[in-house]
């Protein structure tokens, strides 16, 4: 046989096999039902592109948006939910206008969110809500026994102690989907948790890599924005120039993986093909890699512990090139030191950290401060904070508030 026909035939016994492994995959399983908190942002969206996918294995019953009344009504004429949430009650009358010929119902507001994160239908909550509007709607979630798959950091970096007890009092799976909890996560497969030395989390570096403080005086919102690797919503794109969302996802993993802040260093890795890495006692690092494609993570969280075929481009060694790596310049991007210090202090400091950073990010978005005040606001936070050891959800919020209140009173 030649070696053309080889190949040929290789190419139709993969692509019969795929199908039939497909096929067994749609008849083994019902179909898991999900509510999707922040459906119009890039997660969210995300998320329905994979239920596209795979129709037969999932189906959506309800979703969750801040205001994005439009996309809203164009993700129930395509998915048609039971249940569709608008945060506010202006835009939630808007989309019963819109949807008025449809059978979906819609909320509004924060019992909104938590009746649609509590359904007796529901298998599992994709929460990709941003800000800390997710808290109250995840733990309603994890206490009716819903698994959750984790899009939003600000729920364990301000309620971490909360969260993860009753993650195993209730006995649900709590999933992460950034790219870097879930390379982590699937780092960790088939090993024991004890064995863990160190986690290796890495960092593009952002559009800002290898700059100086002297160099990001002038910084523009436009040139925050263009991130080199990832496409992502403009709150998060800010974060990762700052390097600060690597903060958060440093006290992140602590809570995920039971790390301590010197078990979890940070590598910059320009090429973003390794997602994050595991180093065991032993010395052995075990990596996760793969192009930058948000599908993957979201996709393994909501298949877990199976994983499905995905339609995208294959990683390319040939081409690849070279990987490499740098350590993080915390002297030129400070809140990421910052978030040590808060992962450190604990108890509300990391509540502080957060909320001070979104209220700083939204300022910078609004022209209002400049790139490089985003870390000196949220040090100032830090320091005028008096930390409640263990603050209850209530607590938490109040937090939020007075720290919004103090930065209002200074610019």
């Amino acid at each position: 046989m030649r070696n053309e026909d080889k190949k040929e035939k290789m190419k139709e016994n993969e692509k019969r096999d795929s199908e039939k492994n497909r096929k067994e995959c749609e008849r083994k399983y019902e179909r898991k039902k999900l509510t999707i908190l922040g459906s119009t942002g890039s997660i969210g969206t995300q998320t329905l592109e994979i239920v596209e996918a795979y129709p037969d294995r999932l189906e959506v019953t309800a979703l969750a948006a801040s205001n994005s009344v439009d996309r809203m009504e164009a993700q129930i004429r395509r998915f048609h939910p039971k249940y569709a949430v608008m945060w506010n009650e202006e835009s939630a009358n808007s989309l019963k206008g819109k949807v008025a010929d449809l059978d979906t119902r819609v909320l509004s507001g924060m019992d909104g969110l938590i009746e649609i994160s509590t359904l007796e239908e529901i298998d599992i909550v994709v929460t990709a809500i941003v800000g800390m509007i997710g808290i109250r709607p995840t733990i309603a979630a994890i206490e009716a026994k819903k698994d959750i798959a984790l899009a939003n950091k600000e729920t364990l970096v301000t309620a971490g102690h909360i969260i993860m007890p009753l993650v195993q009092k209730m006995g649900v799976s709590l999933l992460p989907v950034d790219s870097e909890h879930s390379a982590i996560f699937q780092s960790l497969q088939g090993s024991k948790w004890g064995q863990m030395k160190t986690i290796l989390l890495t960092a593009s570096g952002g559009p800002f890599r290898g700059k100086k403080k002297s160099e990001l005086g002038h910084v523009t919102v436009e040139d925050a924005l263009r991130h080199p690797n990832w496409s992502m919503g403009r709150k998060i794109t800010i974060d990762s120039a700052t390097m600060v969302n690597k903060g958060l996802e440093v006290m992140e993993a602590g809570w995920l993986f039971h790390a301590a802040p010197d078990q979890i260093k940070v590598v910059v890795h320009p090429q973003s093909i390794i997602h994050s890495m595991v180093e065991y006692a032993d010395g052995a690092v075990i990596a996760q890699l793969g192009l930058p494609d948000m599908k993957l993570p979201i996709q393994y969280a909501l298949f877990y512990p199976d994983r499905l075929p995905m339609k995208q481009e294959s990683l390319d060694f040939y081409k690849l090139g070279q990987l490499t790596f740098e350590e993080p310049d915390l002297e030129t991007f400070t809140g990421l030191r910052l978030a040590y210090q808060a992962f450190c202090e604990g108890g509300s400091v990391p509540t502080v950290y957060n909320a001070a950073n979104e209220k700083a990010v939204s300022l910078f978005l609004d022209r209002k401060i400049a790139f490089l005040e985003i870390p000196k606001i949220i040090g100032l936070a830090m320091e005028k904070h008096r930390k409640i050891v263990n603050p209850t959800v209530e607590e938490i919020l109040e937090t939020e508030a007075e720290c919004y209140e103090l930065i209002e009173s200074r610019w």
